[in-house]
């Protein structure tokens, strides 16, 4: 009875080990898309590396 209480986890963690694997080739994704941060659209993305200045900030003085 114990070995079955330490068999059945770890049989689980390997059946969801093995789905990840499986999702992971059924739907493989480019890398452009893992390294951009997550929820920010790809426009805003390119335009916040520009030198403007955020909204709502006061202007340098000269």
């Amino acid at each position: 009875m114990a070995l079955l209480a330490v068999l059945i986890p770890l049989l689980m963690l390997g059946v969801v080990l093995v789905l990840g694997r499986y999702e992971e080739l059924l739907l493989p994704q480019d890398d452009t898309d893992r390294r951009e941060p997550a929820g920010v659209p790809h426009t805003a993305a390119t335009t916040a590396t520009s030198s403007h200045a955020p909204a709502g900030t006061p202007a340098s003085s000269p």
